[in-house]
């Protein structure tokens, strides 16, 4: 199965947002390169928020060039099997956390957001990080850090809020 083929199925299961959801299957539908940064209208993309639940805190990468603190994640690559992995493979990188756990039932949220090069059609899933984890700055962030949730509103914008209340509903 492609990974344009898994995203299809990924988001015919997916249950809410179904608008939005119309919106990404529509995209795949008319672009068979839809899944690729080369895709120059939009492309989806792949997220993960790192949370450690025990400790009720997430993990936000400032972002370099967006310059905003937001959820690990990024335009999915050719090696990347299924929109899952490409998330898990996305938060493990921009993290530095080995042994990320994906939470079960899918993509916690979908977002759909303008950046410098195209609509992103962000397919957002949670990723719960092992006792004890260290973090490590990736080249593509300014800085990394832990905060607590009740602290998200106050350092990032409403799609991370509502992604982060999403995933603490689901844990």
């Amino acid at each position: 199965m492609s990974l344009h083929d898994d995203a299809v199925l990924v988001l015919k299961t997916y249950e809410g947002q179904d608008e939005l959801r119309q919106v990404y299957l529509d995209h795949l539908a008319e672009h068979p390169d839809g899944m690729w940064k080369a895709c120059g209208d939009a492309h989806i993309t792949a997220s993960a928020l790192v949370v450690d639940p025990s400790r009720g805190r997430v993990l936000l990468t400032l972002h370099k060039k967006l310059r905003m603190w937001l959820q690990m994640g990024g335009h999915c690559e050719p090696v990347d099997e299924t929109l899952a992995r490409a998330a898990l493979r996305e938060g493990t990188e921009e993290s530095g956390i080995a042994g990320l756990a994906l939470i079960p039932g899918g993509p916690v949220r979908l977002d759909r957001h303008h950046t410098p090069c195209a609509w992103h059609l962000d397919v957002q899933y949670a990723a719960v990080a092992p006792e004890g984890a260290v973090e490590a700055i990736s080249d593509e962030s300014l800085d990394l850090r832990w905060f607590p949730y009740a602290e998200v509103a106050d350092v990032a914008d409403e799609s991370v809020v509502r992604l982060v209340e999403a995933t603490r509903a689901r844990l």
